[in-house]
């Protein structure tokens, strides 16, 4: 009776541990798909809304907020630099599409897709809104 008992603590012990380790797995991807996202939107918080210069060629990234497509996978490789498996893993995209009703504001949507351990795909996303002389030009305007 008593082996019994002991094989069957034993047992939960088992699928308790398999169980934590996917929730920890899940946790440890869900905070990079977060770092991914982060660095994709303050990336973009520094853009200008448009470049007063001449405009890139086609094949060159996007320099402001206007030039940035409407749809696009982003490089996470490069976000990982010195680990690129962690980044096989992940797949990020930037949305990008403008208010009807408000030409000077285009919303802004990153998000991470990725496959756990046990083959459940997750996904994360932050949407974020970036209009024209918004909060990143107030700094560089001279008081009154």
């Amino acid at each position: 009776m008593s082996a019994s008992i002991l094989a069957f603590g034993i047992a939960t012990s088992i699928s308790a541990m398999q169980w934590s380790f996917k929730n920890l797995d899940v946790a440890r991807d869900t905070t990079l798909a977060a770092q991914i996202i982060q660095s994709e939107i303050e990336r973009i918080r520094l853009m200008p809304w448009n470049n007063t210069s001449t405009p890139p060629p086609p094949t060159a990234p996007a320099d402001s907020i206007c030039e940035l497509p409407g749809s696009e996978t982003l490089n996470v490789t490069a976000m990982f630099a010195s680990n690129a498996s962690i980044s096989a893993n992940f797949t990020a995209t930037r949305t990008v599409w403008t208010d009807p009703s408000r030409p000077d504001v285009k919303y802004i949507t990153v998000a991470v897709t990725w496959t756990s351990i046990d083959g459940r795909t997750h996904r994360r996303f932050m949407k974020t809104m970036y209009a024209k002389n918004g909060l990143y030009d107030y700094y560089y305007t001279i008081p009154h």
